[in-house]
């Protein structure tokens, strides 16, 4: 069974599509109560599926690196810009602020019933995709940044528009 826990994330995105966010925080339970520790994530693979919304029909791209920190899993991707048209609007409704939200699909290894607690401690589990969602459970994961290749065209042509200036 795979289970889906939706939080929110640090996440961001650029104009070229480029996403980061934190798709698992440590420290902290999710809205059903259940708490992944550090270590649970290990083995991940080195890409996974980005889905919208959980749907396996909905791919846009694949996270392309996934790396446990002090602050949780953090995760960096690639929207397929151009190529998937559910990619395109997922980039707008993440810049505009819409969409936030990332969430983990994964099967449970290893968990036990979280002592005075509702929920459980994940300490293994295998990873199989993560979906930018629209309503996350988790507070802690949101998308963290979205560089922008249109901004990075903007600021070049600032700055050749203020060199010719000063050539004149």
């Amino acid at each position: 069974m795979i289970e889906r826990l939706e939080f929110k994330t640090a996440l961001g995105l650029d104009e070229a599509g480029t996403i980061t966010g934190i798709a698992w925080p440590f420290g902290s339970p999710d809205r059903a109560g259940d708490i992944i520790t550090k270590g649970a994530f290990r083995g991940i693979p080195a890409r996974l599926p980005m889905l919208w919304q959980h749907d396996p029909t909905q791919v846009v791209s694949v996270w392309e690196h996934g790396q446990e920190t002090d602050a949780g899993l953090e995760v960096k991707g690639r929207l397929l810009l151009g190529q998937v048209a559910r990619a395109d609007e997922v980039r707008a409704l993440v810049q505009s602020g819409a969409v936030g939200g990332l969430s983990i699909g994964f099967s449970t290894k290893s968990a036990s019933p979280r002592s005075g607690a509702r929920g459980r401690t994940i300490t293994a589990l295998d990873l199989v995709e993560i979906s930018l969602v629209s309503i996350p459970s988790h507070p802690g994961a949101r998308v963290r940044s979205a560089k922008s290749g249109l901004v990075a065209i903007q600021i070049a042509e600032a700055i050749n528009r203020a060199a010719l200036a000063l050539r004149h």
